[in-house]
């Protein structure tokens, strides 16, 4: 019979890092860059979920609101308030709050470090929170990954230290990053969530699935976060000139 707990428990994420060393995340290390972002990381520094979603994209934009619209709360270690249940995967620095302040050499130090379960300096820190996560959660609180499951680079980290509480969304498998980020903002405006899966012995990999619907445009629809970093102009569909009148 399940728990009077478990009836009431809400989902704590797990969020999977941004590529610190991509094309995106050298725009930012630029020392000519003069954009807004860039400039913040040299001075006072940004919240490290905000450099993440300019470094991905669609997909971190997506994990990160799914993840502040659907989180618990997490019993903070050693006091006895509650902080919010997103926690960011930082390479080198193990699990951190997406509110987090990183400045420049921040993300230089991160973009040094491995993202692989046989890299010491990702995987220590990673197990250390890991662990003192779970021992601040009750044993019924859902803890889910929104990031790659194909492969074990932080699946089998986590997984061995929550001894088998890591969950999925269903919806993932057969999905590409892009199409994850884009449905994850679907359930944000719908208010809808996705289904989580254990991890264990869950199939990681399947037939893609059908192409999302359209989102509905006009009055009345329900607004969705649109990435400006990953639009890309409409196309300009010319008509053909007319042909010149026959004196």
């Amino acid at each position: 019979m399940a728990s009077e707990h478990a009836a009431t428990a809400r989902p704590v994420f797990l969020l999977s890092p941004a590529n610190c060393g991509g094309k995106r995340a050298q725009l930012l290390v630029r020392p000519t860059a003069e954009f807004p972002l860039a400039l913040r990381l040299r001075d006072g520094g940004a919240p490290l979920g905000e450099v993440f979603q300019f470094m991905s994209g669609l997909y971190f934009r997506g994990k990160l609101a799914y993840g502040e619209a659907f989180a618990g709360r997490v019993p903070e270690a050693g006091r006895g308030s509650e902080g919010g249940g997103v926690y960011v995967m930082a390479p080198g620095s193990g699990l951190v709050p997406p509110s987090t302040m990183v400045r420049l050499p921040d993300l230089i130090a991160m973009a040094s470090v491995g993202v692989a379960s046989d890299e010491p300096r990702f995987r220590e820190p990673l197990e250390r929170d890991i662990q003192s996560l779970a021992s601040r959660l009750h044993p019924d609180d859902p803890v889910v990954l929104l990031g790659s499951i194909a492969t074990g680079k932080y699946v089998d980290v986590i997984e061995r230290a929550l001894e088998g509480r890591l969950r999925f969304p269903a919806e993932f498998v057969g999905r590409g990053d892009m199409s994850r980020g884009g449905l994850m903002l679907r359930c944000v405006a719908s208010g809808s969530e996705l289904t989580y899966v254990p991890i264990a012995g869950a199939t990681r990999h399947g037939k893609r699935p059908p192409r999302l619907a359209p989102l509905r445009r006009g009055p009345g629809a329900t607004p969705v976060l649109v990435n400006r970093i990953d639009s890309r102009p409409p196309k300009v569909r010319r008509s053909p000139e007319p042909a010149p009148r026959k004196a």
